[in-house]
């Protein structure tokens, strides 16, 4: 007995914690996935997704060993009752006339929804408590989260999962439009993935580089499935996703080429080793009506093909578990570019630095004729520092003109004038040939309405702390500086005695 209780103990001790003992399937399922896609305007958008999968029974509480499934939401959902989580932070707005069809949807700022379980008896209860804490695992301001900004759909938000949607006094839905989402909200959210940000397609995950973009959503989505077809087990799905848009004109990247470390700054060199599956798909179909195709570089070792909101698409795929990908580098570094240039449009984009330097956008464009050509240009309001506002700041601020350079096409063939024959209109009306002359125009300029602050309490808070700091030192330094000397009364004088001897001769009283 004790030979076989030894053997026994050694072949649990080989297994390890990390390894499947023989002849027993595993019970959790990791797959981390990256899909790469060149927007219609030229930018890129970046969906990442990473989904666990765990044949468990949350709800009753009967686990008690945490693998890949993160133990605070593991926790959370058997403690609280919950049926089915979704909760998204989004910094932006998705643009949908200039990006197409986002993949997956969300609100700027704080979105929480949340189906309970039948056996919740309060369900306010646990929506407050619920709140509290994802607040605290995600240091996001969802305490604020109260009767006020919730509400109960009743035909909106069906359950995704396994679910009875019909009892709709089970769902919570909240918003928090003004929530701000930064590197406090990335970190919690990147310390739940079974790898972290160590290995995988989480090292591309860096703050600096997914804050530097156009439009930035991280969700976090829990749900039941069914386990088999037959769907008589129930397991529970965790998808992690994050979508961004990195705008290549701010970066000074040109429009249209880019590559993995252009974006993120980094490269990718393995896999989790916990995930069982780990693939980066790149979107390669046509872009516009003269099917512009695109080369990406490395060559893809297969091509996937699917109908995607109700269009056909062209995905190249690279797998990160292929032993073969590595072969030839160390390292993925996924490149993509346009066979055929865009020649309508050379762009020279540089940034602004705050009190440095202004923009600069330069355009060469060929205009057909009579067309209408207009250019937006987005940007946000920011406040100043109190010392750089104008004496009249209600007043705006002022954009410099526009510049814009032309060579118009004569109709009439002109000949070259001599400059000494004529020096008045060869200054005035320059031509470069017969064909052409040059016009440079200037617009109006352009004034912006900033924030303003009230500039009266700066003033009043002035003068309410000198009087304060007046009446308190000149209280203090006269007690510190002022001297007292105590007087002893005196007998008298001469002149009291002398007054004293008067009086006596008189009959009166002395003093």
């Amino acid at each position: 007995m004790a030979a076989a209780a030894a053997a026994l103990l050694l072949l649990l001790a080989a297994a390890g914690p990390g390894r499947a003992v023989p002849g027993r399937a595993r019970r959790d399922a990791l797959r981390e996935e990256l899909l790469l896609s060149p927007l219609p305007n030229g930018d890129v958008a970046a969906a990442f997704q990473f989904r666990t999968r765990w044949d468990a029974d949350l709800p009753r509480g009967a686990v008690s060993h945490y693998r890949l499934f993160p133990k605070a939401l593991g926790r959370l959902v058997a403690a609280l009752g919950v049926q089915e989580l979704h909760l998204a932070l989004t910094q932006g707005f998705w643009r949908t006339r200039t990006w197409g069809q986002p993949p997956l949807q969300a609100p700027a700022g704080a979105e929480l929804w949340v189906w309970f379980q039948p056996t919740v008896t309060d369900v306010d209860k646990a929506w407050k408590e619920l709140s509290n804490i994802l607040s605290g695992i995600f240091c996001a301001s969802l305490n604020f989260i109260d009767s006020t900004n919730t509400v109960t759909p009743t035909a909106s938000f069906k359950p995704l999962g396994l679910a009875n949607g019909t009892d709709h006094h089970l769902l919570r839905y909240a918003v928090l439009p003004r929530e701000v989402v930064c590197t406090e909200n990335l970190t919690p959210w990147k310390k739940l993935l079974p790898c972290g940000s160590k290995a995988g397609l989480a090292v591309l995950l860096k703050a600096e580089r997914l804050f530097h973009s156009s439009y930035h959503s991280q969700a976090v989505h829990i749900r039941p499935i069914c386990r088999d077809a037959s769907c008589l087990a129930v397991s529970w799905e965790l998808r992690q996703t994050l979508t961004v848009v990195f705008d290549t004109f701010s970066s000074g990247q040109g429009k249209k080429d880019w590559s993995l470390f252009k974006m993120f700054s980094r490269t990718l060199t393995d896999a989790c080793p916990l995930a069982s599956q780990s693939k980066v798909y790149v979107d390669i179909s046509p872009k516009n009506k003269e099917k512009e195709l695109l080369e990406v570089t490395p060559a893809p070792a297969s091509v996937y093909e699917a109908i995607v909101q109700g269009e056909k698409r062209t995905y190249a795929v690279y797998d990160l578990l292929s032993p073969s990908l590595f072969n030839t580098s160390r390292s993925l570094n996924v490149q993509l570019k346009w066979k055929r240039p865009q020649d309508s449009c050379y762009i020279h984009y540089q940034p602004a630095q705050d009190r440095r330097r202004p923009h600069l956008l330069e355009m060469l464009i060929q205009l057909p004729a009579n067309s209408v050509t207009k250019i937006t240009i987005q940007f946000e309001r920011a406040l100043l520092k109190w010392t750089e506002y104008t004496p009249d700041p209600n007043h705006g601020f002022y954009v410099s003109s526009s510049v814009l350079s032309a060579l118009v096409p004569s109709v009439i063939a002109m000949k070259a004038v001599d400059v000494e024959q004529s020096p008045l209109f060869t200054s005035l009306f320059p031509s470069s040939d017969g064909s052409s002359y040059f016009v440079r125009l200037y617009t109006e300029p352009l004034l912006v309405n900033l924030p303003t602050p009230d500039f009266s309490m700066p003033y009043n808070v002035i003068c309410l702390t000198c009087t304060v700091v007046a009446v308190c030192y000149g209280s203090f330094y006269n007690l510190l500086t002022r001297t007292f000397h105590v007087e002893e009364p005196s007998r008298g004088g001469l002149a009291k005695r002398l007054a004293n001897i008067i009086r006596k001769f008189r009959g009166v009283p002395p003093l």
